[in-house]
């Protein structure tokens, strides 16, 4: 996580462009310069070939049926929204013009090779690949940063996935989990932020949240649940053809997000519970002192009938009432003055 002026860390987050370039790499290279613009850490692409990643008799999901037609496969829809190896290169090079992290999800073993041979050094496993053993131990291999997103998952297919994950050399301290629920759009019933606390508990390890829901409401809650990391998808239209669009964020909305969220992280503070540098001044207005009820003359004793409670607070805090009852007046008090005690 990066550096934010007295906080240790900040919420690191990802603007998922997945595949809502379309195909188009003049697309790509805008969202790109959306993301960074809207102040995202990274900017998140998938890498795949659409025949090593799904079957020919593969069905659609409802959703992507919804935007995108019943009449083609999920391997013609997928081959549309494919990059060649080669476009990975340029993205990451825009990137780094524009000061953000290049990130892509690899969803086959040659897509591994193809984000390792460009020097990623953190690599996205997306939810649908938690139970693809040979696709963990291939990346688990790398030895690198791992965000692994657990939609659809049991606490089990956490467990095995990161056992998997570290026997092949991956240090567990270099895992984030992410939790997820893998419906586009997500309704706020099935969301369970509270999961995540759960995973936190059970595996000890920093966690986040990948949204799917509309708007952005629950990214930024999940932040005050302690999210560390923080995925969505945006799109430059949604009314573009492709099946994530319409779920996804507006630049704008992408904007407002990511401020909403610097916001909460400020907000949040260190839990030590302690007047704060902006209310130190109001103090002595609205908190109250020991007063004059009446006029009161020198020698006179103090008592609950010529004392009284009343703003400013900069003389004696009523807490030391008892303390002041049964003194004597070192000298005259005049009505709503604050009292004196040598």
């Amino acid at each position: 996580m990066r550096k934010n002026g007295k906080h240790p860390s900040k919420v690191f987050i990802i603007a998922e462009a997945g595949v809502n370039h379309n195909g188009r790499m003049d697309l790509a290279l805008k969202m790109i310069d959306a993301a960074a613009a809207a102040g995202a850490d990274a900017v998140k692409f998938q890498t795949f070939k659409a025949v090593n990643v799904i079957s020919r008799f593969a069905p659609k999901a409802e959703y992507q049926k919804a935007t995108t037609g019943k009449d083609e496969s999920q391997l013609e829809m997928a081959q549309k929204l494919e990059f060649p190896p080669e476009c990975f290169q340029k993205l990451a090079e825009h990137c780094l013009k524009k000061k953000i992290l290049f990130l892509s999800t690899p969803f086959d073993l040659d897509s591994i090779e193809v984000l390792r041979h460009l020097g990623l050094k953190t690599f996205k496993i997306p939810s649908g690949e938690i139970t693809n053993l040979p696709y963990l131990r291939a990346i688990g291999r790398l030895k690198r940063k791992i965000i692994l997103s657990t939609g659809m998952s049991t606490m089990m297919d956490i467990h095995h996935a990161l056992k998997i994950l570290t026997k092949e050399g991956t240090r567990l301290k270099d895992i984030t989990l992410l939790h997820c629920n893998t419906e586009y759009p997500t309704p706020y019933h099935d969301v369970n932020l509270l999961a995540m606390r759960a995973m936190k508990k059970k595996f000890r390890l920093p966690v986040g949240y990948s949204d799917h829901t509309l708007g952005i409401e629950v990214p930024v809650a999940a932040v005050a649940l302690g999210a560390v990391v923080i995925e969505k998808h945006f799109t430059l239209d949604k009314n573009l053809p492709g099946p994530d669009h319409k779920a996804s964020l507006s630049q704008k909305e992408l904007e407002a997000m990511v401020e909403s969220i610097r916001h909460i992280e400020m907000a949040l503070g260190t839990g030590i519970k302690k007047p704060s540098g902006s209310e130190i001044k109001n103090m002595a207005i609205a908190r109250k002192s020991i007063v004059a009820f009446r006029n009161i003359q020198q020698g006179e004793t103090f008592h609950e009938r010529n004392l009284y409670v009343k703003r400013p607070g900069s003389g004696i805090s009523p807490m030391q009432w008892d303390k002041v009852l049964g003194k004597k007046a070192g000298r005259d008090f005049k009505k709503d003055e604050l009292i004196v005690i040598k």
